[in-house]
Parts: C-alpha cells; structure tokens; sequence
C-alpha cells in the first residue's frame, strides 16, 4: 500500500471518529446543561529516505465548546443556571465532577443531590443541607442558600484549572484532571436552567460535509486499488 492510501486511511478514521462526535451532539441538542463537543485534527509527519515522506491525519482530541447555553425559566425552587464560566461541583463515587446540568432536589438525608443521586458541593466542598421544614427557599447570584429567616449554606461556583484537560463523563458531567478552582465572576440564577449550546443545524451541516469527504477518500482508494491490481496483472503476464 502506498503512502498517499495510508494518509487517506488515516484521514477516514478521523472523519469516522468526527461523525461519531456530532452524532452524540445531535442526540444532545435538549440536553439540560449538554457542552457541544468536537474533535481536533492534527497532523503525522515521518520523514523517509530522500524525498519519500508520509504525512498522516489524527483526529483523537476533544474539545469542548464553553460557549453559554439557552437559559429556561421552570421557577422550580432547585432548579439552578449558571451565568457566565463556571462549574457545579458535585461528589461522586470516582471523586469530584463538574456539570452545568443544574436540576437538584433535597435526598431523604436533605443533601441536594441531581437526578443520579450525586451530592452539590458548597463553596468549601462540602454538601448542601437543606432542613425538610424549612419554607421558601431561595438562592441568590452568588450562592448563597436561605430559608426559613436563616443562612443554609453557599453553593459552591469552581472551574476547571486546565480548561483543555476537562474528561467528559456520563454525558454532562467532566472530570478536571488538573484540578479545580472557585469560578471568578460567574453567577446563579434560581428557577432556571441552562440548555444544550448545542447548534443543531450546524452540526447538520457539518455531517453533510464529512459525508461527502468521506465519500471522496472512498472514491480515491478504490481508484488506488483498481491501479494497483492493474500493475500487479500488468506484471504477471
């Protein structure tokens, strides 16, 4: 196989990886607090002897999209949005994860936990206590969780301290590898919650695109193949 076949291989399997990528984006565009996720190319060179060289294309990095999503007003007293770069800190079995997905509620213990019974973290990483008879909740831009004529506790803002090193997990929740800490300038707003910043009919469009590229690298290895078993039956006879 020659080298201009395996640049072409390796540029199918990035657009391979691509689509698999929007795909999952697409099937996300209404996911509460979904980040739009997308793949970086680069590039392999190898140097050979005299002018033979082979350049090949990688398409394994993720990147996520930071970009603010659609904010929905539900009134729910633990539904919770985040305005502006930051993170909700939540305490997993495999240790601490991010989200911007911010629908919470009290467990029977009155930890506020999400939808996967994972707890919200305050501003020193610890739980939120919610007492079970305590009215009229409210959380203000900066956190702080009141009730009942008293302070409950602060809702913790972090972000990530290596942006580009963020590992995303279950969907809406990231993994910070390099660590976490507090968010500077970003703000809660209670009873709503942040949409998909998912652009559906941008990544429709980028679909058709890698359709067609791909078809294109298809098109140019069977020519390939069709030259060489000419060659090879060119030789034979």
């Amino acid at each position: 196989m020659g080298a201009a076949s395996y640049s072409i291989l390796s540029r199918q399997a990035g657009l391979m990886n691509e689509t698999r990528v929007i795909a999952n984006n697409i099937s996300n565009a209404a996911t509460t607090g979904y980040r739009q996720e997308g793949l970086v190319f680069s590039e392999f060179i190898r140097g050979g002897l005299g002018d033979t060289s082979l350049s090949m294309a990688r398409g394994q990095v993720r990147n996520t999209s930071q970009q603010q999503g659609v904010l929905s007003q539900t009134n729910g007293d633990f539904d919770l949005a985040i305005e502006g770069d930051g993170f909700f800190l939540l305490e997993t079995p495999g240790g601490e994860r991010l989200t911007r997905a911010g629908t919470f509620v009290p467990n029977a213990q009155g930890d506020l936990v999400n939808p996967d019974g994972y707890r919200l973290m305050d501003a020193n990483g610890a739980p939120i206590f919610v007492p079970p008879d305590i009215d009229g909740i409210t959380v203000g831009a900066d956190g702080t969780v009141s009730g009942g004529g008293r302070l409950l506790g602060q809702i913790g803002l972090y972000q990530p301290v290596d942006v580009i090193g963020l590992i995303r997990e279950g969907g809406v929740m990231f993994r910070a590898e390099g660590g976490v800490e507090p968010a500077e300038g970003a703000t809660i707003l209670q009873g709503f919650l942040e949409g998909s910043n998912v652009d559906a009919i941008d990544q429709m469009t980028r679909m058709i695109e890698i359709q067609r590229a791909y078809e294109l690298g298809q098109s140019f290895l069977e020519t390939e193949d069709q030259r060489i078993r000419n060659a090879v039956d060119t030789l034979l006879r």
